[in-house]
């Protein structure tokens, strides 16, 4: 005279709805990724408000490109190392960026980079750095 567990009454309706969040949340921060790269590159930033880290990652955008203020090269930041929080904004990066060529030239401060897009893969010859929109600017 048992009766049915909670896990075969409940269990598939709680793993198809865990999996639909985990869809959605997918999705989610995907399109925040695109929504701060489109802002980034049409308007040259601003920067806030940015995605974090762990969205960033959980979106499948791994790095994150940089461009050097003093010799306006373009780099690459694998974020997946970085050793912040997963929920810090991606925006507060910026501050500690700088350009390890620029900053060994005796006599002149550090060079700071600022942020250009975020990037699901590293910059190669088939993957270029990216470019700002024409604009106003």
């Amino acid at each position: 005279m048992g009766s049915k567990s909670r896990e075969s009454m409940f269990g598939a309706a709680v793993r198809h709805l865990a999996e639909r969040a985990r869809d959605t949340r997918l999705k989610a921060d995907a399109v925040a990724c695109q929504a701060w790269n489109a802002r980034m590159l049409a308007f040259q930033g601003p920067a806030q408000p940015s995605p974090a880290l762990g969205d960033a990652l959980n979106a499948g955008y791994r790095y994150l490109e940089v461009e050097c203020l003093g010799c306006e090269t373009h780099q690459t930041v694998a974020l997946d190392i970085i050793r912040r929080p997963k929920w810090t904004p991606v925006h507060e990066l910026e501050r500690y960026m700088r350009c390890k060529d620029c900053s060994r030239i005796p006599g002149y401060p550090f060079k700071r980079s600022h942020l250009v897009a975020l990037r699901s893969t590293k910059i190669s010859a088939l993957s270029p750095p990216s470019e700002w929109w024409p604009g106003e600017r």
